[in-house]
């Protein structure tokens, strides 16, 4: 088998041989960083008589895998066949009969919960009942679908290897890295809290609240500025206990030589938004000064080819420059970094997980130095939300020892510089003097639901002894959805739902509501090409709100996922792109038929409305000509490019009498 395989993907592949020759199925849930596609390249080579069915959420992620295979000496595979999950929910039962697989390959399976996506493969799976399957993710869990376990659906349980990030840094699969803690924002919030304090009824608790507050500002001005931060940390070098020489047998950090001809590093930086991204990206001249004065600063927050082109050369750029490559969600999954000297978390919120996959891109098993974690929190309120991972490791520790198994234990703490001083229990002081602990608010909650039977709690409703109850309910969705800090387990959140906690926003409701109608719009009519003044039966302007999310999406607002449940329903991002998927349909029917002269009422196989379209190519190229004054606007013209390709494929742009012509 070879020496590709790293010690850990060796016993979970074995693992997996195992199952699949018993159950047919098996997953493998192994954190980022870890190599776990290595496993599936590695069934590839071991089974060259097999042929591979490999489904993943996009080219790019598979052939950025594909490549890091080869980097490692692996052979290309020459018995795969690779479709995107979209691609496959497309194709007809012919073409699904061409494929023929002996293994399905399901990379990041976790998105087949997704209900398009999810016809897909059951529809593959379902014409090839003895095709054995893997499933690749790094986790199982849905947590924004009712938290559905995905290894549970598709195979039943059977997971051949089951791996935590926490764990993989306790191990020592994945290295632990420098994890630095700091601030970029507080001034506002300090007013805020000033405000906060000043309206506070209680002379006592506003006298404690103030000298609190005074005592959280004088350690707020005294911890160092993001400038210093940023080069104390950024100029040093670590390498793992692993790598160190006999000069350095400590492994102590080695500060780079001013003036040497080092590398001064190269970071991914995750922003919230594409706001935030352009408001954090002026700024890196500024706090990367001392470090680098003309850092290579790259942008990434779509899948577009300016996007693909400034990832590349992110990645080429071997000089000695500081290398930032500021993006939003799209490096969370499934692509690979090489050489990364760390992440920078500029996170006014954020998810757990998608906390967890962020740090996840500065890990990578077999790495020689100690990556480095900034996490710089916006605001005096998110100090306390960095505990995600190294509760998993305190976790994986335990039951290492517990177990017996006190030997595999490489890390045992999660190392935090806090370059924030006492600032964090300051500020947990102050609170906990302003407010009411989680479990005084929750018995107020409960208390509301039992006279009201419900927790419709108004956004300014306050409770008669003066706390804000409405606020309090609104933050809980805040931070499980990842929008604010806090901490709110499973537990928590069962309590919350059981005395009708609704979790939804208004405005996700409204989200997922226009959603519906989207998606019967497209059950309907096999596409999203829907008119701008469109308006559903229930009196919902689904054009303009399409025209919304395709704006969003431009500007790196909308969420991951909810670009991908448009996608699976057929969204068009781009005006231009929605022609060529109609062009393409009119080219498959011309070489099916030999014509253009396409029915009104014809639809193809997969739903496409081919005989709608045509006959709008007819109107646009009326209205170019004069005529169809209904139709004059000009964005609704057809250029001289799109008639020549439509009358290279036997457009006819009049039907009259029974009689095809040319106008």
């Amino acid at each position: 088998m070879g020496s590709i395989l790293f010690e850990h993907n060796r016993k979970a592949y074995e693992a997996v041989v195992e199952m699949l020759g018993r159950t047919g199925k098996a997953a493998v849930i192994h954190p980022t960083g870890t190599g776990k596609s290595f496993i599936a390249f590695q069934l590839c080579a071991d089974h060259t008589e097999s042929n591979f069915c490999w489904l993943s959420p996009s080219e790019y992620i598979f052939a950025t895998q594909e490549e890091e295979w080869s980097l490692a000496g692996g052979e290309k595979a020459g018995n795969i066949q690779f479709f995107t999950y979209a691609r496959l929910m497309r194709m007809g039962k012919d073409e699904l009969a061409d494929i023929k697989p002996d293994y399905i390959i399901l990379d990041e399976f976790h998105r087949c919960g997704a209900a398009q996506w999810g016809e897909g493969v059951a529809g593959l799976r379902e014409m090839y009942p003895h095709a054995k399957v893997l499933g690749l993710s790094a986790t199982s869990v849905r947590y924004l679908d009712n938290r559905r376990d995905m290894a549970g659906e598709l195979f039943d349980g059977n997971i051949a290897s089951e791996l935590t990030l926490g764990a993989a840094v306790a191990c020592g699969i994945l290295p632990e890295p420098r994890y630095v803690l700091s601030v970029y924002n507080y001034q506002k919030e300090l007013q805020r809290y000033e405000a906060r304090v000043c309206q506070t009824k209680n002379k006592a608790v506003q006298d404690a609240a103030g000298r609190e507050l005074e005592a959280l500002r004088r350690a707020l001005e005294k911890a160092d500025g993001l400038v210093d931060v940023f080069a104390r940390h950024m100029a040093a070098e670590e390498k793992l206990p692993s790598q160190e020489s006999s000069g350095n047998a400590g492994g102590a950090i080695s500060p780079k030589v001013p003036g040497a001809q080092k590398d001064c590093g190269r970071y991914l930086v995750f922003c919230a938004n594409y706001d935030h991204l352009l408001e954090m990206r002026a700024l890196a001249t500024a706090w990367f000064a001392k470090v680098d004065p003309a850092p290579h600063i790259y942008t990434a927050y779509s899948f577009d080819a300016a996007t693909r082109a400034e990832f590349a050369a992110f990645r080429a750029d071997r000089s000695g420059h500081l290398k930032l490559l500021y993006c939003i969600d799209m490096l969370n999954e499934g692509i690979h970094v090489d050489g990364l000297s760390g992440v920078i978390l500029l996170r006014p919120t954020v998810s757990p997980t998608v906390y967890k996959q962020q740090i996840g891109r500065a890990l990578a098993a077999g790495k020689k130095k100690v990556p480095v974690i900034f996490d710089i929190v916006m605001n005096i309120e998110n100090l306390c939300s960095i505990g995600a991972v190294e509760e998993e490791l305190r976790q994986a520790v335990v039951r290492y020892r517990a177990d017996g198994r006190r030997n595999q234990i490489v890390n045992e703490h999660f190392r935090v510089i806090d370059e924030l001083g006492d600032c964090r229990r300051l500020f947990a002081r102050l609170n906990e003097t302003l407010g009411a602990s989680w479990e005084a608010m929750y018995g107020m909650a409960r208390e509301y639901y039992v006279q009201t039977g419900n927790l419709e709690v108004p956004a300014a409703y306050v409770t008669p002894e003066g706390y804000s109850l409405g606020a309090w309910i609104a933050t809980q969705r805040k931070v499980r959805a990842g929008k604010a800090a806090g901490c709110l387990d499973e537990e928590r959140m069962k309590r919350l739902t059981a005395i009708g906690m609704r979790w939804q926003s208004v405005q996700e409701a409204a989200w997922e509501q226009n959603f519906a109608e989207a998606k019967r719009y497209y059950a309907e009519h096999g596409n999203l090409a829907v008119p701008k003044r469109y308006a559903t039966g229930s009196g919902r302007n689904l054009g303009i709100w399409l025209q919304r999310q395709r704006a969003g999406h431009k500007n790196g607002q909308l969420a991951k996922w909810q670009v991908i449940l448009l996608s699976e329903i057929g969204m068009v991002w781009e005006r231009e792109e929605a022609w060529k998927v109609g062009f393409r349909h009119a080219e498959e029917y011309f070489g099916e038929n030999g014509n253009l002269t396409v029915p009104n009422a014809y639809v193809c196989a997969d739903g496409y409305r081919l005989g709608k379209w045509i006959s709008n190519q007819r109107s646009a190229y009326a209205a170019g000509m004069g005529e169809g004054k209904h139709n004059s606007a000009a964005e609704k013209r057809l250029s001289a490019e799109k008639i020549g390709q439509l009358e290279q494929i036997g457009m006819v742009w009049s039907v009259k009498a029974g009689r095809p012509g040319r106008i």
